[in-house]
């Protein structure tokens, strides 16, 4: 999705990551991994008392 978005910009991916990056605070694109952790957390024991959120993976609060 984000490729075809570079690729709709105009944009060569190395060029479109590395400007994404820049513009969220941890300084770094999500990756597959930052995903699987926030679900492994909600399927745990330690999420049992957790219902009813929003959780933003997203790297920080955009400016």
């Amino acid at each position: 999705m984000t490729k075809a978005t570079a690729a709709r910009l105009g944009q060569d991916w190395e060029t479109y990551i590395v400007a994404r990056a820049a513009g969220i605070p941890v300084g770094r694109v999500g990756q597959v991994e930052d995903i699987a952790n926030a679900v492994s957390f909600f399927v745990g024991e330690a999420a049992g008392f957790v219902s009813g959120q929003v959780i933003y993976v997203a790297g920080g609060p955009k400016d």
